[in-house]
């Protein structure tokens, strides 16, 4: 089969196509042929170096991905999949192939009226925003503030948000990105180039933010602390403005707040199965009826992973970027 790896860590020009034998499952495990594979920022920290596998993971990239069960290891009696079976996966690893072995656990169904491509790019969006939605119990009244609301976990936390009854705000870079998380349900709609701070005081009332779903960091730690209502909770999931930052404790205590920081990847199987099985009661039934619509997508065949990469990287994407391997 032909899978992505990264020899040496780089740029896109980095990644290579490579032959590599099509993987056997073990016991729990199943093989899913692989249609589509979601491309997320973590796999771009991969293939640079900053963001190596979970120990025991394949070194192939792609943590999401659909297609169809080919086989199942032995003693593999979840009783829910069969072989030929459409299915999505969230994987540690392994998704820019043809085939990647998955435990049966981490398999979802696809959502009502979604085409598998399409699907591939809801898989760890969806477990990112709901387990991080579950941690902060994000609620119905609750100041919600996303930052990157036109990227691909953005957009589903702004649809998410709303479905649970929350006032969202969210910030972007261009005048098309804005709109498009206007259209999406975002309350507020702000340029991160200007004073988003203020006008999501303002929507607050002065009253402060709930919940900040933090994909930024050290950038704005101060900001976002001191944006924070009583019992406000501050959710760290990416370090894409730095690793490292001064907090205001005095602050933190004052307003009784709480900073959480999570990952997904390197969780065990069984905490990532629950996920998956949340994802499918409280998500996908909002997909289905239209509730939570799938972000834009811009696609990429296998062999042209590198320049899918470079899109990515550029930030002039709108959505996600998918890259497709085989029909559907």
């Amino acid at each position: 089969m032909q899978a992505v790896t990264v020899p040496e860590p780089g740029g896109p020009d980095r990644l290579v196509l490579t032959d590599r034998a099509v993987p056997v499952p073990g016991a729990g495990e199943a093989l899913v042929r692989v249609v589509a594979a979601g491309i997320n920022r973590a796999d771009l920290l991969q293939r640079q170096g900053h963001y190596p596998p979970p120990p025991g993971a394949d070194d192939v990239l792609g943590m999401e991905c659909s297609g169809y069960i080919s086989a199942l290891g032995p003693d593999t009696t979840d009783g829910r999949w069969t072989v030929g079976d459409p299915c999505l996966a969230l994987l540690a690893s392994g998704g820019y192939a043809e085939h990647v072995v998955v435990p049966v656990g981490q398999l979802l169904s696809v959502p009502d009226g979604v085409d598998l491509i399409t699907a591939a790019g809801l898989v760890e969006v969806a477990a990112t925003v709901v387990s991080n939605f579950d941690i902060a119990d994000v609620g119905e009244g609750d100041v919600v503030l996303i930052h990157g609301g036109a990227g691909g976990i953005g957009s589903m936390a702004v649809q998410y948000a709303k479905a649970l009854g929350a006032t969202v705000a969210t910030t972007a870079g261009s005048p098309d990105k804005l709109a498009y998380c206007r259209s999406i349900g975002a309350d507020l709609a702000i340029s991160y180039r200007h004073d988003w701070i203020a006008a999501v005081r303002d929507l607050s009332n002065r009253r402060g933010v709930d919940v900040i779903l933090d994909v930024m960091g050290a950038t704005y730690l101060g900001e976002h602390v001191g944006l924070l209502a009583t019992g406000g909770r501050l959710v760290v999931i990416g370090l894409q403005g730095g690793r490292q930052g001064t907090l205001d404790l005095g602050r933190l205590l004052t307003v009784r707040g709480r900073v959480i920081a999570t990952t997904l990847r390197s969780r065990p199987v069984q905490e990532k199965s629950a996920i998956c099985r949340r994802v499918e009661e409280a998500v996908w039934p909002l997909v289905g009826d239209g509730s939570i619509a799938p972000a834009p997508q811009s696609r990429f065949s296998l062999a042209d992973v590198v320049s899918a990469h470079s899109h990515l990287e550029s930030g002039d994407n709108l959505g996600k970027v998918v890259l497709t391997v085989s029909k559907p």
